[in-house]
C-alpha cells in the first residue's frame, strides 16, 4: 500500500463523524485491503446538477456522514457569498437519510443559517412545494430517488434567484454546481454544529396536499391498484385522492410502506422489467381500471393500461406526456402558458402545441432545464416525470400527474372510452410516434465513452434498410450542448444515444412516427434489433 494512500485514510478517519464507517476504514487499513480502500478513495462523490449520488461507502467516494457534512458545510458557504439565508431540508426513507438530513440541519444551524428540517419522511415534491412556501432560498432533498438500496444522494434546490435564473423551487444548473464542488473541496473538516434548527410544520404537508388536490374537477369512483414501491409516496397520494374526493386507491400491500432494502424489486424504478408485475397482478385479481405507480421518492409516475381481454401494458413516459399535454391545452388551462419535454422525449407534444398556438420550447435532459422554462404551463420527460402545474411544484411530481391522469381515465370512461382510445385518437391526428429505448448498464464509465465515440465516428449508414440523413455531436450544438449522438434516418427515424446523467448506463432513445400504431410497432422493433446488434 502506498504511503499516499495510507496518509489518506488516516486523515479521513481522524475527521469521520461516524464511528461506524471509520472503525471500517481502520479496519481495512490494518488488514492492507487495498482492493477496498482504492474503491473508497478514488476521489471525491461528484457533486453534479443532480447534487450528490452515489453507494453508501466508507470515504470520500461513497454517500456518507462525512461526505455529507462536507457538502452541507460547502452549500453553507455558497449561501453566505450569495447573502442566502434559510434552508429547508427533507428525505426519503433509505439508508441513513436520518443520519444525513439532521447531519445538514446541524451544520447549517451551526453556520447562523435559519434552517427548517421536516421530522418525517416525505415525497420529493414536498419539498420542492415547502421552499417556495417557507419562502427558503434553499432547499435540500435526501434521496437516491428510484436507484438501488445501496445507494443514497443529495438533491439541491433553489428558492432564489442567482445571476439572473429565476430558480423559485427548482433544481440546480450549471455553473452553481460547479461553484459548491469547488467549495466542497475547501470545506471545513469538522463544521461547527448546532442543533437550534426549526422542525417543519405538519401544516406544509397538509398545504401541498389541499393545493394538488385542487387540480381535480370533478369526483372520482374508479377502481386503481398503487404502488409506491417501497418508497414513501403511498400516504400523501392516499390524502391527495381522498381530498380531492376519488376512490381509495387499491394498495399493492406488499409495496405500501417504506423500506429501504425494497425487497422485491432490485431496481425499484418503474421503467425496469418486472417491477410492475406484482401491481399489474394485482389489477387482474381486482378487475381494476388503472395502474399506477410512483417511484421510491414519488417525483415520478408510471401508468399501466389494459384493453378488453385484461392484457396489461405499461404506457412509455413519452405516451403519458402526450395524453397530459393535450389533457391540459383542451382544457385551456395553458392559454399564454408555455410547455416544454426534454431533447430525448418524443416530438409529438411539439406539434400539439403548435397546433393549438401553444408555445412550445425544447429543454436539455433533465427538470433542472425544464424548470427554467419562461411561463412554463406543463412540462416532461420520457423517464415518467411530469410537471402538471409549476405554480404548485416547480419540478417533476409523481403524486399530481397520477391525479390528474386518473381525473382523465374516470372522465373517459363515463363516456364509453379509455385512454386506449385517447392515444389512437392522437396518432389518428398526429401520426403514431412510437418510442422506445435501449439502456445498458457499466460496471466502468469510461466503457461508456468509449462506445459512444466508437459510434460516433463510426454510425451505422442505415438502420432497417433506412438510410441516415444526418448526425449531430450534441456535444458542439449550437443551443443545447451535452454529451451525446443525434442521427436521424429516412421516414422520421430518430435515434439520441447519450450516458446517463444519474448512473453509470448508456441510453439510446428511439423514435419513429407511421400512419398506423401497427406500422409504428413493426418499424420500432426492426430499429431496435438492429441499434441492438451496433451497440453490442
Amino acid at each position: 500500500m502506498s504511503d499516499q494512500l495510507r496518509s489518506e485514510v488516516q486523515d479521513w478517519i481522524k475527521n469521520d463523524p461516524d464511528t461506524g464507517t471509520a472503525e471500517q476504514l481502520s479496519k481495512w487499513l490494518s488488514e492492507g485491503n487495498e482492493l477496498e480502500l482504492n474503491r473508497c478513495f478514488n476521489g471525491f462523490l461528484q457533486f453534479g446538477t443532480a447534487g450528490l449520488r452515489g453507494p453508501i461507502s466508507p470515504g470520500p467516494s461513497g454517500m456518507n456522514r462525512a461526505v455529507v457534512s462536507r457538502t452541507a458545510a460547502a452549500i453553507a458557504s455558497f449561501m453566505k457569498e450569495n447573502n442566502l439565508t434559510t434552508v429547508v431540508i427533507g428525505r426519503d426513507a433509505r439508508h441513513r437519510s436520518v443520519d444525513f438530513a439532521k447531519d445538514s440541519a446541524e451544520i447549517f444551524a451551526g453556520a447562523g443559517i435559519k434552517t427548517y428540517l421536516f421530522p418525517q419522511e416525505i415525497p420529493t415534491p414536498v419539498l420542492a412545494f415547502a421552499v417556495n412556501k417557507l419562502n427558503a432560498n434553499v432547499g435540500i432533498m435526501v434521496t437516491a430517488s428510484h436507484n438501488p438500496a445501496t445507494d443514497n444522494g443529495y438533491k439541491v434546490y433553489l428558492g432564489a434567484s442567482i445571476s439572473g435564473v429565476k430558480y423559485r423551487g427548482s433544481q440546480i444548473t450549471s455553473p452553481i454546481d460547479r461553484e459548491i464542488s469547488n467549495l466542497i473541496a475547501k470545506a471545513d473538516l469538522s463544521p461547527k454544529r448546532s442543533s437550534k434548527y426549526e422542525v417543519v410544520n405538519e401544516e406544509i404537508t397538509s398545504d401541498y396536499i389541499s393545493a394538488t388536490a385542487k387540480l381535480a374537477t370533478t369526483a372520482n369512483n374508479l377502481k386503481i391498484v398503487y404502488t409506491a414501491l417501497h418508497g414513501v409516496g403511498m400516504k400523501t397520494l392516499v390524502n391527495v385522492f381522498e381530498k380531492a374526493k376519488f376512490s381509495k386507491p387499491i394498495l399493492v400491500s406488499e409495496q405500501a410502506l417504506p423500506d429501504p432494502n425494497f425487497p422485491t424489486t432490485p431496481f425499484p424504478n418503474p421503467e425496469e422489467s418486472g417491477v410492475m408485475d406484482l401491481a399489474i397482478k394485482y389489477a387482474k385479481k381486482h378487475d381494476a381500471d388503472l395502474v399506477i405507480a410512483n417511484d421510491p421518492d414519488a417525483d415520478r409516475c408510471a401508468v399501466a393500461i389494459s384493453d378488453e381481454s385484461q392484457n396489461w401494458r405499461m404506457l412509455r413516459g413519452d405516451e403519458v406526456g402526450a395524453i397530459l399535454g393535450k389533457y391540459l391545452i383542451e382544457s385551456g388551462k395553458l392559454t399564454g402558458k408555455s410547455v416544454s419535454n426534454s431533447l430525448v422525449s418524443s416530438t409529438l407534444l411539439s406539434k400539439i402545441a403548435q397546433k393549438h398556438g401553444i408555445r412550445f420550447e425544447e429543454t436539455l435532459t433533465g427538470f433542472k432545464w425544464i424548470s427554467k422554462v419562461s411561463n412554463l404551463g406543463y412540462g416532461y420527460e420520457e423517464a415518467i416525470g411530469y410537471c402538471v402545474d409549476p405554480e404548485i411544484v416547480n419540478d417533476k411530481d409523481g403524486i399530481s400527474a397520477a391525479l390528474l391522469i386518473a381525473q382523465l381515465a374516470g372522465e373517459l370512461k363515463v363516456k364509453s372510452s379509455s385512454l386506449s382510445d385517447y392515444l389512437q385518437s392522437i396518432g389518428e391526428e398526429f401520426g403514431f410516434h412510437e418510442t422506445d429505448q435501449i439502456s445498458i448498464r457499466f460496471s466502468d464509465v469510461t466503457e461508456i465513452d468509449n462506445l459512444l465515440s466508437r459510434i460516433s465516428n463510426n454510425p451505422p449508414d442505415q438502420l432497417a434498410g433506412l438510410a441516415l440523413e444526418t448526425i449531430e455531436d450534441l456535444s458542439k450544438a449550437e443551443k443545447m450542448q451535452t454529451t451525446g449522438i443525434r442521427m436521424k434516418y429516412q421516414n422520421n427515424v430518430r435515434v439520441i444515444i447519450r450516458p446517463s446523467g444519474t448512473e453509470p448506463k448508456l441510453k439510446c432513445y428511439i423514435e419513429v412516427v407511421c400512419d398506423t400504431k401497427k406500422e409504428a410497432i413493426s418499424l420500432i422493433s426492426q430499429i431496435k434489433q438492429a441499434l441492438t446488434k451496433v451497440l453490442s
